[in-house]
């Protein structure tokens, strides 16, 4: 079972900097949102009817990408819009 633990979490690894390695290659595209990786726990459930187990190992649950402000650059055509969204939360 230790294998499979450090397995998922040698895949975790990777795919979080697969995700940094995209935010790095496409950080000075416009209009490009950065995104962030978030991993969740694997559970284990016994047939006997146990219960589940925390600490199988972990996984990516999700890519969420970030709804940051960027960057507003002038580009000298009058036809072109940008947004800027600033919220505030009264």
């Amino acid at each position: 079972m230790s294998f499979e633990q450090a397995l998922s979490g040698l895949n975790a690894a990777s795919q979080n900097l697969d995700t940094i390695g995209n935010n790095v290659a496409n950080a000075s595209t416009v209009g490009f949102k950065e995104g962030r990786a978030e991993f969740a726990d694997v559970f284990a459930s016994s047939l006997a009817g146990g219960g589940t187990q925390i600490g199988i190992g972990t996984r990516l649950a999700a890519v969420s990408p970030q709804f940051t402000q960027g960057n507003i650059t002038t580009t000298g055509n009058p036809m072109d819009v940008a947004i800027n969204a600033r919220v505030s939360f009264a």
